[in-house]
């Protein structure tokens, strides 16, 4: 399964803000990360956080699309729930 990401960089705590519908790719899941945007970290903190929030392992978890982008694709097992708490 796809779950597509807008990515707050730079926050001051790494947190799920909640389902958003954003007008240039529709229904995106806001998450603020603590990491900077800087050499990809900001990218593999959201990784790391996302394979938390979610109870998923970390290797189960890859950025399919939007490297450098606020909007960010993530590949997840087909069997991932994705109702917040």
């Amino acid at each position: 399964m796809r779950l597509r990401v807008l990515a707050v960089p730079n926050s001051k705590a790494s947190e799920v803000v909640g389902w958003e519908d954003d007008p240039r790719v529709g229904r995106v899941l806001r998450v603020k990360i603590a990491a900077p945007p800087v050499d990809g970290k900001a990218n593999a903190a959201l990784r790391e956080f996302l394979a938390g929030y979610l109870r998923i392992p970390k290797s189960k978890v890859s950025l399919d699309h939007g490297d450098s982008s606020r909007i960010k694709t993530f590949v997840l097992p087909d069997n991932t729930d994705l109702r917040l708490p």
